[in-house]
């Protein structure tokens, strides 16, 4: 190996480790990443933010302000609304939530797709009385699987269709993926309605859907003047019990007793922590008259008459708040916003809520001043679980932006415009109409996820030009050396698969599609079997909820453990291979 290989090798290790650890996100990962790559020589200076300007840069960034569009024109909650019905069994409701989860993910950014759905599901599963984690893993599994069919369903379509336009001259269309993806996205969608979805464990801790959704570990503090001072928290047990509520301790001069504080006599300023559903929170608070964890920022607001209102809301991994605390990002003075609860799946908060780190996957439990749930909400980065309303969108103008949308997807596919000048166009169009608010446009695009990509192209040009993608490909080729072509591709599918499961789909994709190309080359065949492979095994990340951000999303509002994913989706990847394999030699033949 040369020097130059022997870096590039060493900062892609590093790269992928920091992103198994975690610790750091990943866009400041790949961005260092690239910086040690300029400095280090391994990548030009001139090219050093050329994947700012790349292609599928600019399509995943627009992808996003389309689909923000497309959901404050209320054309989702048309289709949602119009179809959804909480008396169906689960089976038929799980097929036709995630048939219209695939169908919405193929022509929008999936975890947009998830974020718009998952409320409903949730909502349903409420109405119909049953856990709510049977139909959430099949909903985000099912969006995944929609995102396959079309180029800008996921981003690693879209990057793979860049990488063979600069390999080959010709890159590939908005429907070019559609049969081999369409094919997985259908089988994996039978296997998830039929069987997978009787295979995802309940927990035996969550005994019904509000248990496993609004459970949270909650604060609150006994007042100056207040009849339970001089109690014992043992005689609150009849009043808990009846209002359904869990005394776990009490905190004092901040710090935590447990089984010894059940004798311990109630003092003002004593906080009690307990485990309870927001209604019997607030069932309890108000026959004991407790205050809130925060009482002074309450008292504010009740003083200002606007009114408080309580709201629920699932943390995503790039949410403003996601490895923060509340009481670090400032959320009461910024926001006017208490912090009165937290769920967090197979865990227990171990400090006090306000000064408890979010993870994402967390459910949050808000107290913010009525009305200003949304913009408390979209402020914080999270998404809210309560069924949300209409009225926040512009319905007069749906026909209007689906039209545009419809038009921009007609004349990309026909060759009439370039994708990227097509989606921005109905972006300008979106604005000029007053469907999306010009001020809110950057606030839909996933800066993370644009970093990433301007950092990872760069670094897997300089991998490809410096050789080191062909000593890749030529280990695989290596390796099945003697096999047929099935099972090469297989082994490159499984691959590939292997690292989505654990990185970042975008990042596997960077580095397994050149990989692909040069053992095409090698093997002397046509390249463009084994980019679909890729791209199929890089969007079928269902074995961990940190292969793919809709997997993490559900995480918390399932009530999953980490080891819950791999029990449907490990029989959906086999099946997702099985299928693609002979599917991909009959449509893109060797």
């Amino acid at each position: 190996m040369t020097t130059d290989q022997i870096i590039l090798f060493a900062l892609f290790a590093a790269v992928f480790v920091m992103l198994l650890w975690g610790r750091y996100r990943y866009d400041l990962v790949a961005f260092s990443a690239l910086m040690l790559g300029v400095v280090l020589g391994v990548v030009p200076t001139k090219d050093a933010f050329s994947g700012f300007g790349h292609p599928a840069t600019l399509v995943v960034a627009l992808v996003l302000i389309v689909s923000a569009g497309l959901v404050r024109s209320g054309a989702v909650y048309f289709i949602t609304r119009t179809l959804v019905d909480a008396g169906r069994g689960l089976g038929s409701h799980i097929a036709l939530m995630g048939g219209i989860g695939a169908v919405l993910s193929a022509f929008m950014n999936n975890v947009a797709a998830l974020a718009l759905l998952m409320p409903v599901d949730m909502q349903t599963a409420r109405k119909a009385g049953r856990n709510p984690g049977l139909s959430l893993m099949p909903l985000s599994f099912a969006t995944i699987l929609g995102g396959m069919v079309t180029l800008i369903g996921t981003p690693p379509n879209i990057i793979i269709a860049a990488i063979r336009g600069e390999a080959l001259g010709e890159p590939y269309h908005m429907f070019d993926f559609a049969p081999v993806g369409g094919v997985a996205a259908i089988a994996g969608l039978a296997f998830v309605a039929l069987i997978g979805w009787r295979l995802i464990p309940v927990n035996e801790d969550v005994k019904s859907a509000e248990a496993a959704v609004n459970q949270y570990m909650a604060e609150l503090t006994v007042p100056d003047g207040s009849d339970l001072i001089g109690q014992r928290l043992a005689e609150l047990d009849p009043e808990a019990d009846k209002a359904d509520v869990a005394l776990l301790g009490l905190i004092r001069d901040g710090r935590r007793r447990y089984g010894r504080a059940r004798h311990s006599q109630l003092r003002a300023g004593d906080t009690l922590l307990l485990e309870a559903t927001p209604e019997a929170l607030d069932e309890f608070r108000a026959a004991l008259e407790l205050d809130f964890s925060d009482a002074q920022r309450e008292e504010r607001l009740r003083a200002a008459g606007e009114g408080l209102e309580v709201v629920e809301v699932v943390v995503p991994a790039e949410a403003r708040i996601a490895g923060k605390t509340a009481q670090a990002l400032g959320l009461s003075w910024r926001q006017s916003t208490v912090l009165m609860g937290i769920s967090r799946s197979g865990k227990t908060i171990a400090r006090h809520v306000r000064q408890t780190e979010v993870e994402a996957g967390d459910i949050l439990l808000l107290l913010c001043p009525r009305d200003h749930g949304p913009d408390v909400t979209e402020w914080l980065g999270c998404l809210p679980l309560a069924e949300r309303g209409l009225n926040v969108t512009a319905n007069e103008k749906m026909w209007l932006a689906i039209g545009l949308f419809a038009a921009a997807v007609a004349a990309a596919s026909f060759g009439l415009l370039y994708l990227p000048v097509a989606l921005g166009l109905v972006a300008v169009g979106y604005v000029l109409t007053k469907i999306l608010p010009v001020s809110e446009i950057y606030d839909h695009v996933e800066w993370p996820v644009v970093v990433l990509l301007g950092s990872m192209i760069p670094l897997g040009a300089a991998l490809e030009t410096s050789g080191g993608t062909g000593l890749i490909a030529g280990a695989l080729v290596g390796i099945t050396k003697g096999l047929p072509a099935w099972a090469v591709l297989t082994v490159l599918m499984v691959v590939t698969m292997s690292l989505s499961d654990v990185l970042n789909n975008t990042a596997t994709t960077i580095v397994a599609a050149p990989v692909g190309i040069q053992m095409a080359t090698t093997l002397g065949v046509s390249p463009d079997p084994f980019l679909m492979a890729v791209a199929v095994a890089a969007s079928a990340a269902f074995l961990t909820p940190i292969g793919h951000k809709n997997n993490t999303l559900i995480l918390g509002p399932g009530g999953y453990r980490f080891g819950d994913y791999w029990r449907m989706g490990l029989p959906l990847e086999i099946i997702i291979v099985a299928v693609s394999i002979p599917t991909i030699l009959i449509v893109w033949p060797l």
